[in-house]
């Protein structure tokens, strides 16, 4: 009797068969992550957006498997060869690579020496030799001579009947399984240089002569020597010896000792190299490589989660600089809700004379727009431009280094073509930068999260799970957060739970053509919006001011009617229960669980009271680099500086410190203690404390460390004192920014050969 999925997952994931059979029913239905963990918890046992997204994609797996068997059955039914006991094997296999190997002698294939061999009549002789008895091996060949079918004498013979047992031995799933494991842990990635292409190819200098173990190996030094080899600069081998591989074959097969066995064990060799050791090859190199992928495609994650729930300056009236050299500096001034009112250039960098017209300018801006803060791009004459600013020494503006990646890709998009169709692409790139320092979240959203700078190899792994696993990232930040209603954008719109770009389009053309909206209710009457997606997404709008004080909270509308019970149960109103604390400790939440709401719910509901549609992002704090340190060249190995963290990888994380390239914090620099994940010390964005060790002005590489001096006095801090990085160098270049106006490289080839990164494998491979 087979093994039900919701079984198989339930045992996985170390969860009841219940919690498992009930989110199934809610995803199914149409419910999405975000909306069942926030406000299904007792249907689901409280599980978070991390598990139902593992039930989700194991299920998925676990549902692709079926209709492969379902694919497989009926190719062999249909070559009449299906047996029950066959039948059996393919309906319980476990995985996908367990159900190739069954198939696989099955499978449809071009004419190959065994086919041939076959055709020439010759099955029977390789019957007779892999049953190794003692015979007369030449007399039992002499009697498949036959001229006129292609055999022409006992070698011809032989050979074809060798040639059909090396691919039913290549075949055998019990020989791919043993060939497969030993592979996977004895194998290694073996890469040399393209002999001629040595110049060419420095950036891989490391791997020019190169072995790692493949279930050591971490996926960013699997994804740099994959791209080399795509460059065609490298040869990349998996390999392993024979002598790990072949007794476990020969065990199976070679089963006396005779002139048929030394025939089988000829077959058994040329099975193993001509057939046997390239399958499995590529076959590893494939999981390799999803492993890698998976690796990078989680820190890629990660890491755009963090830039997404990036503090927020908030509703600021500000100007904002997409700085320039040569073609000056693109100055918008933005309302508090991010809308253009303005927008000059200014040339602070050209001479005496456009400085001061510049100061005038900027001057001029601020007071008449009772400007608060300054938003200025951190890419080419950023810190100039910043110390030209802060030299103004404008009173009650705060002045900030906005990380501007994607700026540029969102200013030439069609969505600010849409915003701002009578502006050129500097316009737009001057309000994205501002918007960002006001909203990181809303603006971001706006952009590809491919293209805003964070991440390793994004470019390398495969696109699609990428996408994926970005789209539940933004997903799951923008609904966290929540957005107002009367105000979102459609971009920002279109990811919340339950809507889409569609009925995103749809909300803002009514709220053209009605006004705001004036309840969580009037939802409804958005065409096209239906039940369904109001339950989905009513939770996560949010209205100011509106005519329920709970549409300005996270309480869902369907619980309401609970929370006007509370109140009358206390004689008061629902205002007053959200503004006073001892009112609502009186509250006994047991008097109000029932079969659809337990006390995860009526927590959450409590919470929401007291503190309504508070946002979970960290508050605005204000950043500056070091004065007079803005070029590599100001760098000195000891220097203390602070920075931001740009982007994290598994070996260690990047640190913008106010000099147009990022420096690399090593892995091994980042604490005292051993650190196995970046992500347990720093997060994107962070403001940490770092200590300049090493710097590289030709291949422009700066070493950083963030280790402290005192063991004994670390702190809770988001600045860190640090010491000297011996590593950090080598790994400099694996950067996943795109060169452009931020000064940033391409990714390239981490290539500390010390470090021990244990690659992540796949749950369930």
């Amino acid at each position: 009797m087979s093994t039900s999925h919701e079984f198989i997952v339930s045992q996985e994931l170390a969860l009841s068969e219940k919690q498992v059979n009930s989110t199934l029913a809610l995803l199914d239905e149409g419910a999405t992550i975000p909306f069942i963990a926030r406000y299904r918890k007792e249907v689901t046992g409280s599980l978070d957006e991390v598990q139902i997204a593992a039930i989700r994609d194991r299920i998925q797996q676990l549902r692709d498997l079926d209709k492969r068997k379902e694919a497989v059955l009926k190719s062999i039914s249909d070559q009449g060869k299906l047996t029950p006991a066959l039948e059996e094997q393919v309906k319980t296999a476990e995985t996908m690579a367990i159900l190739e190997d069954i198939y696989l002698p099955y499978k449809p294939k071009r004419r190959t020496r065994a086919s041939m061999a076959r055709e020439k009549g010759l099955q029977p002789l390789a019957d007779i030799l892999l049953a190794q008895d003692k015979i007369d091996l030449d007399e039992a060949a002499a009697d498949y001579i036959d001229a006129e079918k292609g055999v022409n004498n006992l070698e011809e013979a032989l050979a074809g009947a060798r040639d059909i047992l090396a691919e039913q031995i290549a075949e055998d799933a019990e020989v791919r399984s043993h060939a497969r494991k030993i592979l996977m842990e004895k194998g290694k990635f073996v890469s040399r240089v393209v002999p001629g292409k040595e110049e060419a190819a420095l950036k891989y200098k490391d791997y020019f002569e190169w072995s790692e173990s493949l279930k050591d190996a971490p996926s960013h030094r699997v994804l740099a020597m994959r791209r080399g080899e795509k460059e065609e600069l490298l040869y990349l081998d998996v390999d392993v010896e024979e002598e790990q591989v072949l007794p476990g074959i020969e065990k199976q097969y070679i089963k006396a000792k005779n002139s048929s066995s030394e025939q089988v064990e000829l077959a058994l060799l040329d099975s193993y190299k001509r057939l046997l050791k390239p399958s499995m090859e590529t076959e590893v190199r494939v999981l390799t490589r999803q492993r890698a992928d998976e690796e990078a495609i989680k820190v890629f994650a990660d890491n755009v989660r963090q830039l997404l729930l990036a503090a927020p300056l908030g509703q600021k009236r500000l100007l904002a600089i997409d700085p320039g050299f040569r073609t000056g500096c693109k100055t918008v001034v933005l309302d508090a809700q991010g809308n253009l009112l303005e927008n000059t250039a200014i040339f602070p960098h050209n001479g005496s004379g456009g400085m001061a017209e510049a100061e005038k300018t900027i001057k001029h801006l601020v007071t008449k727009y009772d400007v608060e803060a300054i938003a200025i791009g951190n890419g080419t004459a950023g810190r100039e431009t910043e110390d030209f600013v802060r030299k103004l020494q404008l009173s009650n503006v705060t002045v900030v280094m906005v990380n501007e990646s994607g700026a540029s890709i969102y200013s030439a998009s069609e969505t600010a073509r849409e915003e701002f169709p009578d502006y050129d692409v500097t316009v737009r790139g001057a309000v994205s930068i501002g918007r960002r320092l006001m909203d990181p979240l809303a603006e971001l959203v706006k952009i590809d999260p491919k293209s805003i700078g964070v991440g390793q190899y994004q470019h390398d792994v495969d696109q699609g799970k990428l996408q994926n696993a970005l789209d539940d990232t933004v997903i799951s930040c923008v609904n966290a957060v929540g957005v107002e209603l009367n105000t979102a954008s459609k971009q920002i719109l279109a990811y919340i739970s339950g809507l889409g770009p569609a009925l995103a389009q749809q909300i803002v053309n009514y709220r053209k053509e009605n006004g705001p909206f004036k309840s969580r209710r009037e939802l409804k009457k958005v065409p096209r919006l239906g039940d369904k997606a109001f339950e989905q997404a009513a939770g996560f709008l949010r209205i100011r001011n509106a005519e329920h004080p709970l549409d300005a909270s996270a309480v869902h509308p369907e619980r309401y009617a609970l929370v006007e019970q509370m109140a009358k149960d206390l004689k008061v109103s629902i205002e007053d229960l959200m503004k006073d604390d001892s009112l609502r400790k009186q509250v006994n939440l047991r008097n109000y669980t029932s079969e659809e709401v337990g006390l995860p719910t009526l927590n959450d509901i409590m919470a929401e009271l007291a503190k309504p549609g508070l946002d979970p992002r960290e508050k605005f704090e204000s950043f500056s680099f070091t004065e007079g340190v803005n070029k590599i060249s100001d760098l000195k190995v000891g220097m203390k500086l602070p920075g931001i963290v740009t982007n994290i990888t598994n070996f260690g994380a990047f640190v913008d410190i106010g000099v147009h390239q990022d420096g690399l914090v090593h892995l091994s620099q980042l604490a005292n203690h051993y650190v196995s994940d970046p992500h347990e010390v720093v997060k994107v964005q962070q403001q940490v404390m770092v200590q300049v060790t090493e710097v590289d002005e030709r291949r422009n590489r700066i070493s950083l460390s963030m280790k402290t001096e005192d063991k004994g006095q670390r702190k809770r801090s988001d600045y860190r004192e640090t010491g000297k990085s011996d590593q950090g160098k080598r790994e400099q270049g694996n950067r996943s920014h795109g060169k452009g106006n931020h000064g940033r490289r391409e990714a390239e080839p981490e290539t500390d050969m010390a470090s021990k990164l244990a690659a992540l494998a796949s749950k369930f491979k």
